[in-house]
């Protein structure tokens, strides 16, 4: 704007402004039409001004001139000073243009240029345009003054009389005679004069006043002029926008410059919306280097942008509603007007940040300060957005990882994004790119709490803008779906089903974009098929229909993949076309192409034969065949069918199972079998009927035996993988026929099967190898049978239905434990699909394994003492299970071992329901009469044992961490593993996490019994046993199993408790249920209490299991379990003391096994490590704890001998050592970053309180880092050098800045804590030599950085010395490279090594000889004690107290 003025003055000869220009125009026009009268008064005016050159002309003629303006200006200048009368003339020439201009018509032709004259003949050498006569009479000096005193009177005339014809106003003409003057000859007279008339004018005259007044006015009146627009500014808010045009272009100090900011920032809040843009502008534009954090984070607090658009948006609507008329369309415009406004706000500052690096810097530091989830607003959002969007890499690259780091920690929710594309969609929409940009990276990115937050942004995009951006939405959601990277796909799917739900009409447009996903499914995983087909088949088949152009495609792919050979393609079919059948079949609102809502029967026919397709397709395989049963009874749990359908679909399912699985119960069983078979497991009293396993088992085994070469019969298809899946179908279709009654299908429920006496697992290796196989197949049979029986009866009412689900899962368990024995005794063997819809299918009929796959397998199975004890191995062994070959008969039989882990074989069971969980809160069943009959012992009492419940724990704690821990943020690996994390839980994708937490929440009370009992038995069995674990009247196994579940519990508590769900503002009301629960068992009211008060009554309560705790691994969970509780509250600090004093006891606690052995291991010792961390990060002075272990129980532990601990630390032996020694350098150094630097004006009492912290944490280093004579282990080492090195660097930061200070007034403390720092320096020094003589390369790869730390600790305490004028007390010497035992290194013996700093802070020249002295009997002292580490130490420690 200011270059734009600036422009126009330079070149004089096309005159002052546009508005005179146009008179110009104008006037001349207008003297074509009309020859004007000559001026006739001959005053000394006219006669002066006729000589000089101008015909003053009267009417609406402009005056005329024959000369150019300097010669006139000149001209006149010498009449006046030439006349006799000089200096009175000049009074009178003033009083006759005074005169002249009464008239206001010959005022106006004064104001508006003078045109040449053309009659003349000299016309040509005037210039085509002249300025007006009052402007070239203010450039003679002699007269200037009057005549701007003249004009500003006039002013006042015209001031009121608002714009003229054609819209000019004689105010404005008057002030724009002032403008660019050559030179005023009183600038500072003509500065207050114009303010004068500022504060009595109109505010159109004020704003054109103001505005000119950096055209007006000289550098010098700039400051003077800038205070008095300053205190203006606070007065009067319409004149802000003039102010700061003016302000913007005048010539400030830079310390007035801030004072006017301050002040325009102060009227932030208070200025018009239309004024806005100019004030961010004017703000941003003034800031230098230094100031620009501090302006940006203030101008951030001011900006309330919500408060802009709202009332606008709702004054419209209002004003809308009122008049409904033409007065209605006036009215809209402010809301645009609101946007617009915005949309210029935004404008300035991205223009600020894109020309000035500072800005934006400052803008990113200023929302990354920001750190309560309520203070964040719309305009961090949207700076965000602007940043992105200027092409400089380092703001791009900074928004993103603000936004991210936001989002990541909560700070910036869904709701404040849902505002900003609610009241700025059009201001939004111009940043279109930044924002799908940064969608696209938030949903690639590793980190999961960031993922669903571009879905949001996606979402928004599509439901706020125009279709441009919906297609290019649509086309990018597709791109991440055909990525086929796991989360990335999922959040894709979930939002483009979320679409085609919330808006169908409108991605009915971009249906095709989402069809040619169909192209991508191979490396899509089941649930992700399902979600594709599910939104596809809503869009072609759903009530509307408004994709139907994308139906025949459809058809066409699922018929292609069914009538495929491959399996992987056949499955895609069949989950495709039973969701296809699910959106055709769905219950239809009531609507024209069907009077009664009921399915319009073509819809009907198409329906019946799809289905039939399917079946006949998945005929030949049973793999299929249970996979369509499967994906049936999903549709059918899952959808609300139409009974037409539904009805198709149950009608013949019962008569088919019958027929299939289910034989009548006779007195034998025909046909010749491996094994004698046996019926077994019957609850039933006069049961008629039996589930035929066995003998189907035999015939699949033999019919699989024979080529199939012959064309495949239909009796094939009986095959026992279908057992499971069909009776889930047929289950689910009572459940909706009979509205959850099941009585016409519970004999099911306690009906026997045909196995085989189980007494074979004793002679289990005298079998073949086919026959070991059988057994184990028969096994997964039963169990899985059993599975899927409990998920459909466990919601039975009824106290017998109960007793016989408790039954059956004892019967599970008293399998699981067979089974365990038999994998042992069968490498190699590959068990019977149970998950249809992943990858396994392909592990059975391949038969291509290696050899060497079985081994393995073997090898890696752990041995296991109790069928439910809880392992967390990962199931890295289904690789080489899914591949090795099932009929390799010739391979030598492996050693017998006790038992292998099933942990590996999750995935051949089926999946248990979720509400199989409420069998926890079944407490002892009984009934009246039962008989007991065959194997199992049917008592009068049922109740749930140890080894059912650990069953369900597991079970449990498995989905819980599915579902409510977020995924490790890391990116899948190039090649995808063959293990799919997901296999076993495709039931529980279907669920919200919000789902089961909240059925979570309503088993607490049942958990927390189960936790109550397992304390009891473990309380009684010390009372027993006197306190001892180990005693005579412990039961092993028992034992084991309730350890197992005290744990389990623990853990899934603690998993509950730390779903992150729970922070978001709707789960309060959850979090304060579940918190109840537990003060409930304390307290009997807990309805009114406040959420810390929840908080603490819980703790209070799980505080109490401390005393039973059977092993280190529980102790920990407890630990986690109060740490996690403790945080809920919003106050962690007041639980800290008592989580710390708990983690002391367990780690002052012996271990020992229920067999009497002490625990130790792998697993042992990542606990103590983890708990030791927990009890060091919860103590009040950590400094203090890490002394208390080194001085007390370290020590302890090397008196102690060989297998001993240390007394006071029963925890800390020789095999935890390094797992101490790891926690206590870490904490250490953790701890010193803590320590406040010190600063200049910290008084004597806060530096003498640093050096004491300082002084101590350097007395920990050196006791730990002395260690390393004892014990001189690898890791240990290795430990030493890296947290050594860190340790220096935090000392060279923080602790060298508090030494320069207070050296001076302590110089006894520092010269103490030097010198015992040298210590650990000199120590840390002769373990890079070692390192180098052993060449091991992890222990070398430490020394640069520390040989590099060293060095630069010697030049930093020289120059401390220098800083406090004591340089002569600093010398450098030699120190010569020795091995850890103090012994000199020959090999480098004449090679000079690193600096080492020997220095001593002193007055006279005394104590400096001592210290030069005293070096070389450290190191020699030490060079003496060579063969036993005992003296090592103990001559040390001699060393240290010299």
């Amino acid at each position: 704007m200011m270059r734009k003025k600036r422009r126009s003055s330079v070149d004089k000869g096309e005159g002052a402004t546009t508005t005179t220009k146009a008179k110009k125009s104008r006037t001349t026009g207008r003297k074509a039409k009309e020859p004007a009268p000559e001026e006739t008064n001959e005053s000394v005016f006219g006669v002066f001004l006729r000589e000089a050159g101008v015909t003053l002309k009267q009417g609406g003629t402009s005056n005329e001139i024959a000369v150019d303006q300097v010669v006139f200006q000149k001209r006149i200048q010498k009449q006046l000073q030439k006349s006799p009368r000089y200096p009175g003339i000049v009074q009178e020439f003033t009083a006759g243009l005074e005169s002249h201009i009464e008239d206001p018509e010959r005022f106006r032709n004064c104001l508006f240029p003078c045109v040449p004259r053309l009659s003349d003949g000299d016309a040509s050498n005037g210039s085509s345009f002249q300025e007006s006569l009052l402007r070239m009479l203010l450039g003679i000096e002699m007269l200037q003054t009057v005549i701007i005193n003249t004009l500003l009177e006039k002013l006042p005339e015209f001031m009121f009389d608002g714009a003229g014809d054609g819209g000019l106003s004689i105010p404005h003409t008057i002030i724009n005679q002032f403008k660019w003057l050559d030179r005023v000859v009183d600038s500072k007279e003509l500065a207050a004069k114009l303010m004068e008339l500022v504060s009595v004018a109109p505010v159109e005259v004020q704003r054109d006043i103001i505005s000119s007044l950096p055209e007006i006015l000289e550098d010098s009146q700039h400051n003077d002029i800038a205070r008095e627009l300053n205190s203006l500014l606070q007065e009067n808010t319409q004149l802000t926008v003039p102010i700061l045009d003016a302000l913007s272009s005048l010539n400030l100090s830079s310390s007035l410059l801030t004072e006017v900011r301050g002040a325009v920032m102060v009227t932030l809040a208070a200025v018009q919306l239309e004024d806005l843009p100019v004030v961010v502008k004017f703000i941003l534009h003034s800031v230098s280097a230094s100031d620009a954090y501090e302006v940006v984070c203030d101008l951030r607090k001011k900006l309330e942008l919500e408060q802009c658009v709202l009332p606008a948006v709702l004054q419209a609507s209002q004003s809308r509603i009122k008049s409904k008329g033409p007065a209605a369309s006036a009215s809209t415009p402010s809301a645009g007007s609101s946007q617009d406004s915005v949309m210029l706000t935004l404008d300035g500052i991205k223009s600020a940040v894109r020309f000035q690096k500072m800005i934006s810097e400052a803008w990113l530091k200023a929302i990354e300060s920001v750190d309560g989830e309520e203070d964040h607003k719309v305009v961090d959002l949207l700076v965000l957005f602007i940043l992105h969007s200027t092409n400089a890499n380092q703001s791009r690259r900074g928004a993103e990882r603000v936004l991210k780091g936001k989002v990541r920690t909560g700070l910036i929710q869904e709701a404040l994004l849902q505002r900003t594309f609610r009241d700025y969609a059009q201001v939004m929409r111009g940043y279109f790119p930044s924002i799908l940009a940064l969608a696209q990276s938030l949903l690639r990115s590793p980190d999961p709490c960031v993922v669903p937050f571009g879905g949001h942004m996606y979402r928004h995009s599509f439901t706020a803008f125009d279709s441009y951006c919906q297609q290019e939405v649509v086309g990018s959601l597709v791109t991440h779906v055909c990525s086929g990277v796991g989360g990335e796909v999922d959040m894709a799917l979930e939002l483009l089903l979320c679409l085609v739900t919330e808006k169908p009409s409108e991605m009915a447009l971009y249906a095709v974009f989402v069809k040619g996903i169909l192209d991508y499914m191979d490396s899509l995983t089941p649930q992700q098929i399902r979600r594709l087909f599910h939104l596809l088949s809503s869009l072609a088949f759903g009530q509307q229909q408004q994709g139907s152009h994308i139906q025949d495609d459809m058809h066409i792919v699922v018929r292609k993949q069914l009538s495929s050979t491959v399996p992987k393609y056949k499955r895609i079919g069949i989950i495709g076309a039973v969701r296809i059948v699910g959106s055709m079949g769905a219950i239809r609102l009531k609507g024209k192409e069907s009077q009664n809502g009921s399915l319009p029967k073509e819809t009907l026919r198409q329906v019946t034969a799809l289905l039939e397709l399917v079946k006949s397709s998945s005929e030949s395989s049973p793999e299929a065949a249970a996979l369509y049963y499967d994906e049936l009874a999903n549709l059918v749990l899952s959808s609300s069918l139409d009974p037409q359908v539904q009805q198709t679909i149950g009608k013949s399912v019962i008569d088919d199972f019958q027929a299939e699985f289910v034989v009548d119960l006779g007195p034998e069983i025909s046909g010749s079998f491996p094994f004698t078979p046996r019926v077994m497991y019957d609850l039933e009293v006069q049961g008629s009927i039996v589930i035929n396993l066995l003998p189907l088992l035999a015939k699949d085994l033999q019919t699989k035996g024979e080529q199939q070469s012959q064309t495949t019969k239909a009796h094939k298809r009986v095959s026992p993988l279908c057992l499971s899946p069909f009776f889930r179908l047929l289950r689910l279709c009572e459940h909706k026929l009979h509205q959850g009654d099941l009585d016409e299908i519970d004999g099911l429920l306690g009906c026997p099967l045909i196995l085989t006496d189980m007494d074979v697992i004793e002679k289990l290796e005298s079998l073949s190898k086919a026959d070991r196989e059988l057994f184990c197949s028969l096994l997964f049979h039963a169990i899985n049978w059993f599975r899927e029986v409990i998920n459909a009866f466990c919601e039975q009412k009824e106290t017998e239905m109960k007793m016989k689900v408790m039954t059956r899962l004892q019967n599970i368990t008293y399998l699981q434990s067979l089974l365990q024995r038999a994998l042992a005794e069968t490498p190699g063997y590959v068990p019977p699909v149970a998950n249809f819809d992943g990858e396994s299918p392909d592990g059975v009929t391949l038969s291509t394994a290696a050899p060497g796959n079985k081994a393995k397998k073997d090898g890696t199975g752990k041995k296991r003492k109790a069928p439910g004890k809880n392992s967390s191995e990962s199931s890295s062994q289904l690789e080489e299970m899914t591949e090795a070959d099932k009929t390799q008969q010739e391979q030598p039989e492996k050693e017998i071992r006790q038992g292998v882990s099933l942990v590996s074989y999750r995935q051949f069971f089926r999946e248990l329901d979720m509400e199989v969980l409420d069998v926890l809160q079944c407490g002892l069943l009984s009934r009246s009469l039962l008989d007991s009959e065959l194997h199992t012992k049917v008592r009068e009492e049922v109740l749930l044992g140890p080894a059912e419940l650990v069953f369900l724990l597991e079970d449990m704690h498995r989905k819980l961490e599915f579902s409510l821990t977020a995924a490790p943020a890391k990116r899948p690996p190039f090649f995808k593993g063959r293990t799919d994390k997901s296999v076993g839980f495709s039931h529980l994708q279907q669920r919200s996490s919000k789902d089961i937490a909240s059925y979570c929440v309503q088993l607490l009370p049942a958990l927390c019994s189960h936790l109550e009992n397992c304390h009891n038995y473990f309380q009684t069995l010390l009372s027993e046993n006197n306190g001892v674990v180990d005693g005579p009247a412990t039961d092993v196994q028992e034992h084991h199993l309730m350890s197992s579940g005290y744990q389990l519990l623990l853990q899934v508590l603690n998993t509950t408790f730390s779903w992150s769900g729970f922070s978001q503002p709707g789960q309060r009301g959850l979090l304060k249920k579940a918190l109840g629960v537990l003060a409930e068992r304390l307290k009997e009211e807990s309805a009114d209490l406040t959420l810390g008060q929840l908080v603490k009554h819980g703790f209070e309560y799980l505080v109490n299991f401390r005393s039973t705790m059977p092993s280190l691994s529980t102790a920990l969970c407890l630990s986690q379990l109060l740490s996690t509780v403790s945080e809920k509250g919003g106050n962690p600090a007041a639980y800290r003391e008592q989580t710390a004093s708990l983690a002391k006891r367990f780690l002052s606690q012996d271990w020992v096994t229920a067999s009497g052995v002490r625990e130790r291991g792998n697993k042992f010792n990542e606990a103590l490590h983890t708990l030791l961390r927990i009890y060091l990060e919860h103590v009040d002075d950590v400094l203090k704890a890490v002394e208390e272990i080194t001085v007390v129980g370290i020590p302890e532990l090397i008196n102690a001998s060989k297998d001993e601990s240390s007394a006071s630390w029963p925890t800390l032996n020789r095999h935890t050592f390094l797992v101490f020694y790891k926690v206590l350098m870490a904490e250490l150094e953790k701890a010193i970053r803590k320590i406040p630097a010190g600063k200049v004006s910290d008084n004597t009492e806060a530096q003498s309180e640093k050096l004491l912290t300082w002084t101590l944490a350097v007395k920990n280093l050196h006791v730990l880092v002395d260690l390393v004579k004892v014990f001189d282990s690898r890791p240990v080492l290795n430990v030493c050098l890296k947290y050594g090195r860190l340790f220096l660097e935090s000392f060279l930061k923080l602790g060298m800045p508090l030494l320069d200070n207070s050296f001076k007034r302590h110089m006894e403390d520092v010269q103490g804590l030097l010198k015992s720092f040298q210590l650990s320096t000199r120590q840390l020094h002769h373990m890079c030599g070692y390192s180098k003589i052993q060449q091991d390369t992890s222990l070398t790869n430490h020394v640069p950085a520390l040989k590099k730390s060293l060095e630069l600790f010697v030049y930093r305490v020289k120059a401390m010395l220098s800083l406090n004028n004591c340089q002569e007390a600093f010398r450098i010497g030699n120190l010569k490279n020795r091995n850890l035992k103090g012994e000199e290194i020959l090999s480098q013996q004449s090679q000079e090594s690193d600096e080492e700093e020997e220095e001593e802070e002193q007055r006279s020249p005394l104590p400096q000889d001592q210290s030069e002295d005293e070096a070389p009997g450290t190191d020699s002292e030490g060079g003496k004690t060579v063969n036993r580490e005992e003296d090592v130490d103990q001559d040390d420690i001699t060393d240290d107290s010299d």
